[in-house]
């Protein structure tokens, strides 16, 4: 079997057998195959995509390229939530230990913030002392013990996924739909969990900007994860605002905290309920979602959501008190508000423009290795569709002596007024779900 044969055969719009895709991924990770073919290879996928058979085929042999974590002797329905990524996304926070109240258990691999988009790591990591799990054990003693397993992306799961993102990087095929979603659902699948959500954002703030695009993915990912015969349920979201009021790393987690408590920004409430009822639905507890939410709202109503949130915190090296006590959470002294220039309906708040901001005050990372400061971010005051008067108070800076003038215009540029009503978009467009 020749690599070259393979590409040809691609390029060619040709479908490619199971043994063809395992030879030429299994070479490729022992170093056999340069990376100047591989490259070829996925130029030709990126022009000539995969078929379902050919797409499973190619996420197989990207599970078995490392570690599988399971989770015998747990006894809860595990569920694996995974959001493409967004501006002010904090859901894992506020959703985990709501499962873990419901009965349920989180098992997940989360990752860092790379660009306008903040990661789940970084977040949590906003709690002094408070560390992940490392190891695949340490991962299963946490979901037993709390109902809460997360853990950061390891080399040892999925390496072969580190290996070819690095080369998509630079050979724009970043954005071929068979290629995300075999990069998405492999890690997932090598992690197991008994329903798997997936939170697909699509807008201005999202990787996914058009609708159509973000249904192709969602639709691609749900067939993929049906083929290997797990529950899976698709949400396209709306990412053209933040999600929430919070962007910045303890902001944010202190916003999930709230929500926790049943006193979260109501589309973000909103949000983190669904998800929760889709898990109750997929499990089984619940006939229909209203069912599901009802369940979920007595659940936050009670305080037990947040008794968990608590102990996942404690058992992860961190103080509980926190979530009682936010002065315990570091948060940038200096605080600008910015006023409305007119008076008028807020049309548009590009999430992208409002995540630049975060990270160019430090919230986030231009490079991987930058170094981030969870003190800092931004906090809205208004959401698309809000009145406002000319020097109401649109948002809050918090920073460190560091806001420049171009920082000013970035989030100048970033609402835009509208002197007749407008239409708030829903937080949820579509569920995509089976039988």
């Amino acid at each position: 079997m020749r690599t070259v044969d393979i590409i040809e055969k691609k390029r060619d719009g040709k479908v490619l057998g199971s043994e063809e895709i395992k030879f030429l991924l299994e070479e490729y990770l022992k170093g056999n195959i340069p990376d100047y073919q591989i490259s070829a290879f996925l130029m030709s996928v990126y022009f000539q995509g995969m078929t379902e058979e050919e797409l499973k085929y190619f996420t197989t042999e990207m599970i078995n390229s490392g570690d599988i974590v399971e989770f015998s002797g747990t006894h809860k329905f595990l569920v694996d939530k995974h959001s493409t990524g967004g501006v002010g996304d904090k859901t894992t926070i506020a959703l985990a230990p709501i499962l873990a109240a419901l009965g349920m258990g989180t098992a997940k691999l989360s990752g860092k913030g790379l660009g306008h988009t903040g990661g789940t790591i970084d977040k949590f990591e906003s709690i002094k002392g408070f560390k992940f799990s490392e190891t695949k054990e340490e991962l299963i003693k946490l979901v037993t013990e709390t109902g809460i397993g997360i853990m950061g992306y390891s080399d040892k799961i999925v390496p072969l996924d580190k290996k070819l993102y690095s080369l998509r990087d630079v050979t724009a095929t970043v954005s071929s739909i068979p290629l995300i979603a075999s990069s998405i659902m492999s890690k997932k699948l090598a992690v197991y969990a008994d329903a798997i959500i997936l939170d697909v954002k699509v807008g201005t703030g999202a990787f996914m900007k058009n609708y159509e695009e973000a249904k192709k993915l969602a639709e691609t990912m749900y067939k993929l994860g049906k083929q290997f015969d797990r529950k899976i349920a698709c949400m396209l979201t709306n990412m053209d605002e933040p999600l929430g009021n919070a962007v910045g790393n303890s902001l944010e987690v202190i916003e999930a905290i709230e929500t926790v408590k049943g006193r979260g920004p109501k589309e973000f409430q909103d949000l983190v309920i669904t998800i929760s009822a889709q898990a109750l639905k997929m499990k089984g507890d619940v006939a229909t979602m209203e069912e599901g939410k009802r369940k979920v709202i007595e659940i936050l109503e009670s305080g037990k959501a947040l008794q968990y949130l608590k102990n996942f915190i404690k058992e992860s090296g961190g103080d509980p008190k926190i979530c009682d006590d936010y002065s315990l959470f570091e948060i940038a002294p200096e605080i600008m508000q910015y006023h409305a220039k007119k008076t008028g309906y807020i049309s548009k708040i590009l999430a992208d423009e409002i995540g630049k901001v975060a990270m160019m005050l430090g919230a986030g990372r231009s490079k991987k290795d930058d170094i981030i400061d969870h003190s800092v971010g931004l906090i809205m005051k208004v959401k698309v569709g809000d009145y406002v008067k000319k020097d109401d108070v649109l948002l809050e800076i918090y920073h460190k002596n560091n806001l420049t003038q171009n920082i000013i215009d970035i989030v100048e540029n970033a609402i835009e007024y509208s002197e007749i009503k407008i239409e708030k978009n829903p937080i949820i467009f579509a569920i995509i779900e089976g039988e």
